[in-house]
């Protein structure tokens, strides 16, 4: 196992929950692969504070994927768990090759069939779709769905998204997404995940995204803390004393006007032409539902990765923190996953509005952004460090108020037609 720095997970309130008290995982990410054959500027894996994966074997050995898988199978059991969704990630996961794709996802259907419905996706930078093509036929056999990586048009992807020589890969995504959508190979098809680049135009990005119809997108923030701030916010490196008031904004909100337009663009098209998961879920937290996303609300994480040694840590989007942040000192061959529920790690992220610091819960969006992705709220100078709110807090605050104000009016004039129908 590898070393890591201890981690300071004291509360940040009051308990809501007792501290033996411990939820299932139903999302299991699997790193089958700890290599890629990109070379992304903003690549938390290998280009932030954490390098583990140097440490790490290339690849999950079948018999950590069965041992994962057995434990996975208990787990479910366990807490009468009717889905188990598992998520083959990387670096890049389509390295591993279609024979042994195809084995793993053999022990996985083997090993979870018989307790619990197997769901499998699988995120890839998508340049190995159209390079091998063992590859696709391996994921229909199993009813793998599959998110692509791109970032928009041709300019903007290759900016960020290069092959180790400097190459833009853009062509190559272009014509694996060709091949997985006009064919047989649709219904694999799960949708688009881009990360935001706010030197791009958004509306331009978000229709070269729509070019694929894709069923559903994932606008994804570039990975940042309060220690190591996000492209074009060099200058946020301390924390707000208190909840943003976005009638005279005290901070520059880049993202927050970039996803705006995209969600005003999104929101009054004629036609439903995608989802946007952000949006729906901000949407759904507005209208006192609850969220399915780390990103935003705070549903408790159910979220658990096992690396390609078979360590079990937390979200590997911690990695952007310090050194060793995702790491349990757990490991498939040692310990269950009901021990790593009962981590104080994970504990604390299970907390709700008690797991967020003073300025959040003083803020009335706190149940709706829930404080931002965890990692966002790192900052080294805090006690806990991550008591802090998101690096993104007043780009959040901007579209939470952005979106609620577009419903409120809009629910303002169905409510004022149906009055009007009735009388």
């Amino acid at each position: 196992m590898h070393a890591s720095r201890s981690t300071p997970y004291e509360p940040c309130g009051p308990r809501e929950r007792p501290p033996h008290a411990t939820l299932p995982f139903r999302q299991f990410l699997l790193k089958i692969h700890s290599r890629c054959d990109l070379a992304c500027a903003y690549c938390y894996m290998y280009e932030a504070a954490d390098q583990s994966w140097r440490e790490r074997p290339r690849r999950m050995e079948l018999e950590t994927v069965r041992r994962t898988a057995r434990l996975i199978a208990e787990h479910a059991r366990r807490h009468e768990l009717a889905t188990v969704h598992v998520v083959l990630h990387g670096g890049e996961p389509l390295l591993v090759g279609a024979e042994h794709l195809d084995a793993t996802l053999r022990v996985l259907a083997d090993c979870l069939a018989p307790v619990a419905e197997l769901r499998v996706t699988l995120q890839t930078n998508g340049v190995r779709l159209a390079e091998d093509p063992a590859l696709l036929p391996v994921l229909d056999r199993y009813g793998v769905r599959l998110g692509i990586s791109l970032d928009g048009p041709a300019a903007v992807h290759d900016r960020h998204r290069r092959r180790p020589d400097g190459r833009g890969s853009h062509a190559a995504v272009a014509r694996s997404l060709r091949l997985l959508t006009k064919g047989p190979y649709r219904r694999l098809f799960a949708g688009l995940l881009c990360v935001v680049d706010t030197d791009a135009d958004p509306v331009d990005t978000y229709e070269a995204l729509l070019a694929f119809a894709p069923p559903r997108l994932d606008l994804l923030l570039p990975h940042g803390t309060w220690g190591t701030p996000p492209p074009g916010l060099e200058d946020r490196t301390s924390p707000p004393a208190a909840p943003p008031v976005l009638a005279a904004p005290a901070r520059s909100v880049p993202y927050g006007g970039w996803l705006r337009a995209v969600f005003d663009r999104w929101y009054d098209a004629p036609r439903r032409e995608t989802g946007i998961r952000l949006f729906e879920e901000i949407m759904a937290l507005l209208l006192g539902g609850t969220s399915r996303s780390e990103a935003v609300g705070l549903t408790p994480v159910d979220l658990v990765v096992v690396e390609t040694d078979g360590a079990i840590d937390q979200a590997d989007s911690l990695k952007v923190s310090y050194p060793g942040a995702p790491a349990t000192g757990l490991d498939v061959f040692h310990n269950t996953f009901a021990d790593a529920a009962a981590h104080p790690a994970f504990q604390a992220r299970q907390r709700g509005l008690a797991g967020l610091g003073p300025v959040c819960r003083s803020c009335p969006r706190a149940r709706v952004c829930g404080g931002g992705l965890y990692a966002h709220r790192y900052d080294p100078s805090a006690g806990p460090v991550f008591s802090a709110p998101s690096v993104y807090c007043a780009d959040l605050a901007l579209l939470v108020d952005h979106i609620a104000g577009r419903l409120r009016r809009d629910v303002a004039e169905l409510v004022a037609a149906r009055r009007e129908t009735v009388r």
